[in-house]
Formats: structure tokens, C-alpha cells, sequence
């Protein structure tokens, strides 16, 4: 594997990771969440993150590397933090949806970070372009149903 390649697929074996956080997030948020709309939603973000994820892992592959295949450590424990403080929350829902901004603060900032790297090749930098688009706005939109709920 070439350098440049065996760099594209670290970073984006970070990014792996880091989706991979998320669907476990928004799996704990779907359950945590008491509003049907939320549950919904939460859900559904689920199985675009791992759809996302897929997508990841078969770029690595393409490069010629292993993806990753689990969630971080860093990632179960945040999952375990949404769900703690729900239940201590009594499940509300302003709660659970602190964490999942917070959760989308995270993702957000990684592949914004992932896009300033002058090293990937074209091809990645445009898959990582595009999952950045559809991360903005699931964040813009958590952080506008945030704002409503406070």
C-alpha cells in the first residue's frame, strides 16, 4: 500500500470509528427519547450513520486496508453517558437530545478536521466532502429542535 493510501485509509478508519459512535449514540437516544417524533427520528439517523459507515469501510477497502468494525471505547462509554443521564432525567427529552447534539458536535468536528487534510487523495476527499454535508445538517437540525426544547 502506498503511503499516501496507508494515510487515507488511518484517517478515514477514524472516521469509521467515530460514525460508528454515532449509530450506537442515536440507537441509545431512540430508546432513551419518551416524544414518538424523536424516537423516529433517532432511528432513522441509525441506519444513515451505518449506511455512512459502509460507505467508509468500503473506501478502505478499495485503498487496499481493514476497516474498522467496531465502536471506540471513548463511543460505548458516551452511549452509557446518554443513557445514565436520561434515567436520571426520568427519560426526558431535552436531556437526550443535549447528548445527541453533543454526539454531533463530535462527528461534525471530525470530518470537518478530516476535510483539512491537504493529504487525502481526491477521491477520498470527496466521499468525506459529501458524508460532511449530510453531518452539518443533522446536526443543524438537532441543534434547532435543541434550541426549541430550551
Amino acid at each position: 500500500m502506498r503511503q499516501n493510501d496507508k494515510h487515507a485509509v488511518d484517517v478515514l478508519n477514524g472516521l469509521i470509528k467515530t460514525t460508528l459512535d454515532s449509530v450506537g449514540g442515536y440507537k441509545d437516544a431512540a430508546d432513551s427519547a419518551d416524544n414518538s417524533r424523536f424516537k423516529g427520528m433517532f432511528a432513522e439517523r441509525a441506519m444513515k450513520r451505518e449506511q455512512l459507515a459502509r460507505e467508509l469501510q468500503e473506501e478502505v477497502r478499495t485503498l487496499g486496508g481493514d476497516p474498522k468494525e467496531g465502536q471506540s471505547l471513548v463511543g460505548k462509554a458516551h452511549n452509557e453517558f446518554v443513557n445514565l443521564k436520561a434515567a436520571l432525567s426520568r427519560n426526558d427529552d431535552k436531556a437526550v437530545i443535549d447528548e445527541v447534539e453533543r454526539g454531533e458536535d463530535h462527528i461534525k468536528e471530525r470530518f470537518e478536521e478530516a476535510l483539512e487534510d491537504n493529504d487525502l487523495p481526491p477521491a477520498v476527499r470527496t466521499k468525506v466532502a459529501r458524508a460532511c454535508e449530510t453531518i452539518k445538517a443533522d446536526h443543524d437540525e438537532v441543534s434547532r429542535i435543541k434550541h426549541t426544547l430550551h
